[in-house]
C-alpha cells in the first residue's frame, strides 16, 4: 500500500464500529456535510463538520488535517481534476462510521465511496475510493 503525505495508508485505522457512538447524529452530520460542503461546495463551513485537531487522511495524495485537505484539493484541481460531487445516493451509518456513495467528477464522471470516522461531533478520520463510471455496465442494474 502507498503511504499517504501523513504515513498511512488506506486499509489502517479502526476496524470496528463503537457501539457507544450515536449513529443518527453521525449520519445526520455527515449527510450534512455532504450535502453543504461536497455537493454544494461550501468549502467556509468545513470547521463545522471537521475536526480542526484531528482530522486522519487515508488517500494518498492528502495530508492529514484541514490544510493537508486543502493542498490536495488545490492539486487536483491545477490536474484538471476537481472535486465535484453531484448526487448522494446512500448513506450507511453505524456507530462512528458513516459510509457515503455519491457520484460526481473528477475530472472523468466518478463513482465515489467515502468512509468517514465521527467522534465528538467531528469528522476525525476518511478513507475513499473514486472509481471511473464506466460507459456500460455488464448487467442491466445500474451503478447506483
Amino acid at each position: 500500500m502507498t503511504p499517504t503525505a501523513s504515513g498511512r495508508t488506506q486499509t489502517d485505522g479502526p476496524a470496528e464500529p463503537d457501539p457507544r457512538a450515536d449513529t443518527a447524529a453521525n449520519r445526520a452530520l455527515v449527510t450534512g456535510f455532504a450535502q453543504r460542503v461536497l455537493a454544494g461546495a461550501d468549502y467556509s463551513v468545513l470547521a463545522d463538520y471537521i475536526s480542526t485537531e484531528t482530522y486522519h487522511q487515508h488517500n494518498p495524495e492528502a495530508a492529514d488535517g484541514l490544510d493537508g485537505f486543502g493542498a490536495a484539493a488545490e492539486k487536483w484541481a491545477r490536474d484538471g481534476k476537481n472535486l465535484v460531487y453531484k448526487t448522494v445516493h446512500k448513506v450507511v451509518a453505524e456507530g462512528d462510521f458513516v459510509l457515503l456513495q455519491s457520484e460526481g467528477e473528477f475530472g472523468v464522471p466518478v463513482a465515489y465511496w467515502d468512509l468517514f470516522r465521527v467522534d465528538g461531533g467531528r469528522i476525525v478520520e476518511h478513507w475513499d475510493v473514486v472509481v471511473p463510471v464506466p460507459d456500460e455496465l455488464p448487467h442491466g442494474n445500474g451503478l447506483f
